[in-house]
C-alpha cells in the first residue's frame, strides 16, 4: 500500500515535469518563431488594403509567432503609433483569433502515431478555431455592413483610456521558463536548432504525459475534473479564463488540455466551453497594451489624449467583444453549443483515414491560404523593404572612386 502510494506520487511529480518541459517546448518555440519573424510580422501588420487581406494577414502573422496576445498587443502599439489605420485592425485581431489556434493543432500532432488518442486530441484542437473560425462568419459581414464592433469597441476606449499607469502583472509562468529557454538558446546559438528541439521536447512530453496519465487510474481523475474544474460549463468556462489571464496566453491553456483530451481525461462537451473562456481571457494583454500605450504620451491638462492611442484602445476592445459576442452566440444554448463539437469530431474522423490530411489541414488552412490571399501585399512589403537599399546618392561627376571630390572639382565650386 505505502508502495502504491510512492509510486503514485512519483508519477503526479513526473506529470508535473513532463509539464514543465512541455511549456518549456511551447516557449522555446515561440522564441525561436519571434527572434526569427518579429520584424517580418510586424511589416505584414502594416500592409493592410482591405478586410479580408486584414483578416489574412492577422492569421499568418499569429501562425507566425503562435501567439494572439502576441499580434494583438504588435496591433495595439502599430495602431497607436498611427502605422495601421484603426479599420484594418479591427479585421487583423479577427485573423489573430483564428491564427493562435495552430498551436494546439501542432501539438495535437504529437499523439498522431496512437489512432484513439489523436482522435481525441485532434477534435480537441478542432473545437477551438472551429468557434473562432463561426464567430468571424457571423461578425465580419456584420462589421463590414453596420461597423458594430469599431462603434462599441470606440466607446468603450474612449473611456477606458482615461486609466493610465497601470504595470503588467507578473507572469509567473514566464519567469519560471524564461531562463531554461534562454539557456538553450544560448546554448544552441541558433534559432533553428532552437526550434528544433523545442518540437522534440514538446513532442517527447506529450507522450510521456499521456503515459503517466494513463497509468494514475483515470476514472480517479475524471472524478476529480468532473467534480471540480469541469464539472458544468460555467465552471470550466470561469477556469479557461482565469488561467488564460495567469499565463496571458490562449495558445498555451488550450494546449495544455489536448494531451488530457488524448488521454481520455476530458470530453470534448467539457473542453468547448474551456476554450471559449480562454479566448476571453487572453484579451487582457491587448488591454495592457492598450495601457501602456495610454501611459506612454505626455499629454498636458485640459488637452484631449492623442486620437491614435484613443484608436488603439478601440483594438484592444474590439477584441474582447468579438470573443465576448462568440461566446453569447455559443454558451447559452446547449444545441448550438453542441455544433461545433459535431464538427470538431467529424474533422477527427476524417483526419483518421490517412495521416497526411491533418499535416495537409493545417498547412493549407494556416498557411497557404492566408498565404495565398495576402501574396500581392507580402511582395509588395519585401519590395519595399528592398527599394531603400537598393538606392544609392547621386554620383558627383567631380568625385573620385572614393567618392571625395578632386581638387579640379573643389576649385570649381569655389568658383577659383
Amino acid at each position: 500500500m505505502k508502495n502504491e502510494k510512492l509510486q503514485t506520487l512519483a508519477k503526479i511529480f513526473g506529470v508535473v515535469v513532463c509539464l514543465y518541459l512541455f511549456l518549456i517546448g511551447i516557449g522555446g518555440m515561440g522564441a525561436s518563431f519571434k527572434g526569427e519573424f518579429k520584424d517580418t510580422a510586424a511589416r505584414l501588420l502594416e500592409a493592410t488594403s482591405s478586410p479580408m487581406v486584414g483578416l489574412f494577414i492577422g492569421i499568418l502573422a499569429t501562425t507566425i509567432v503562435q501567439s494572439s496576445s502576441t499580434t494583438t498587443s504588435l496591433i495595439v502599439g502599430l495602431v497607436a503609433a498611427g502605422a495601421v489605420s484603426l479599420d484594418g485592425a479591427i479585421f487583423m485581431v479577427m485573423g489573430a483569433n483564428v491564427g493562435t489556434t495552430v498551436t494546439a493543432k501542432i501539438v495535437s500532432l504529437g499523439h498522431i502515431t496512437r489512432k484513439s488518442e489523436f482522435r481525441r486530441a485532434f477534435a480537441a484542437s478542432s473545437v477551438h478555431d472551429t468557434f473562432n473560425l463561426v464567430t468571424v462568419a457571423v461578425l465580419l459581414p456584420l462589421e463590414l455592413k453596420f461597423g458594430i464592433l469599431k462603434n462599441a469597441a470606440g466607446y468603450l476606449g474612449s473611456m477606458f483610456i482615461d486609466v493610465t499607469g497601470v504595470t503588467k502583472p507578473e507572469n509567473y509562468l514566464k519567469k519560471v521558463t524564461k531562463p531554461v529557454i534562454e539557456w538553450l538558446g544560448n546554448t544552441l546559438d541558433s534559432e533553428l536548432w532552437l526550434l528544433i528541439v523545442s518540437v522534440l521536447i514538446t513532442f517527447f512530453m506529450l507522450f510521456a504525459i499521456v503515459k503517466l496519465l494513463q497509468s494514475l487510474v483515470l476514472k480517479k481523475l475524471e472524478s476529480f475534473f468532473d467534480a471540480y474544474l469541469f464539472r458544468n460549463a460555467a465552471i470550466a468556462f470561469i477556469v479557461g479564463m482565469c488561467l488564460t489571464v495567469l499565463v496571458q496566453s490562449s495558445s498555451i491553456t488550450t494546449s495544455l488540455i489536448v494531451p488530457l483530451a488524448g488521454a481520455g481525461v476530458l470530453r470534448l462537451p467539457q473542453i468547448f466551453p474551456f476554450t471559449i473562456g480562454a479566448n476571453i481571457g487572453t484579451t487582457v494583454t491587448g488591454l495592457l497594451a492598450a495601457l501602456a500605450a495610454a501611459s506612454a504620451v505626455t499629454v498636458l491638462p485640459g488637452d484631449p489624449m492623442p486620437k491614435e492611442v484613443v484608436a488603439g484602445a478601440t483594438v484592444a476592445f474590439a477584441h474582447l467583444l468579438f470573443n465576448c459576442a462568440g461566446a453569447l452566440i455559443f454558451l447559452p444554448f446547449e444545441p448550438i453549443r453542441n455544433l461545433p463539437v459535431k464538427f470538431a469530431e467529424g474533422l477527427a474522423e476524417l483526419c483518421l483515414r490517412n495521416r497526411v490530411i491533418p499535416i495537409v489541414f493545417i498547412v493549407l488552412v494556416f498557411y497557404l491560404i492566408p498565404i495565398g490571399v495576402t501574396w500581392s501585399t507580402i511582395s509588395k512589403v519585401f519590395k519595399e523593404r528592398k527599394a531603400p537599399l537598393e538606392q544609392t546618392v547621386p554620383s558627383d561627376p567631380d568625385a573620385d572612386a572614393n567618392g571625395s571630390k578632386s581638387e579640379e572639382g573643389k576649385a570649381i565650386q569655389k568658383g577659383e
